[in-house]
């Protein structure tokens, strides 16, 4: 398997979102998001994306998205190893004395899998829950 560091593609990520069923954005707005990561990892076997995580934030905050190994490919370490390539990015650009939060949206049903790797579920003894709100935008009528 080869790790490749900051080469995510629009392709590539179509392609492993789709694997494992979850909306495809806008080109537009995935270009964007893409151009605006701090760090992405994509994984490849035989030249074929199969696995991929992305990093964004502002240098105290930070967010995985998009962690996706396609379904074939589960329960092989290749998550663990995305994960822990986010996790060394962040850790790596932190000054001395630094401190960063590293947040995530974990699928249902697999909080374990980020438990394992040190993630807390929210909430706990210093979190409220966890919350989002999702935002959609009709098309414009001509």
């Amino acid at each position: 398997m080869d790790y490749r560091e900051n080469t995510l593609c629009y392709e590539d990520y179509c392609q492993l979102r789709g694997s494992v069923g979850w909306v495809i954005f806008s080109k537009e707005q995935t270009l964007t998001a893409l151009n605006k990561s701090l760090y992405t990892v994509t994984v490849f076997e035989n030249n074929q994306a199969i696995g991929m995580g992305r990093l964004i934030g502002d240098g105290m905050y930070f967010m995985i998205a998009d962690l996706v190994v396609d379904p074939a490919y589960q329960k092989k370490g290749i998550g663990t190893r995305i994960i822990n390539m986010l996790i060394g990015y962040v850790y790596r650009e932190l000054p001395d004395g630094g401190r960063a939060s590293i947040q995530l949206i974990a699928e249902k049903g697999k909080e374990s899998f980020y438990e394992k790797l040190g993630f807390k579920l929210i909430p706990h003894e210093f979190c409220g829950s966890g919350m989002r709100k999702v935002i959609r935008k009709r098309m414009q009528e001509e």
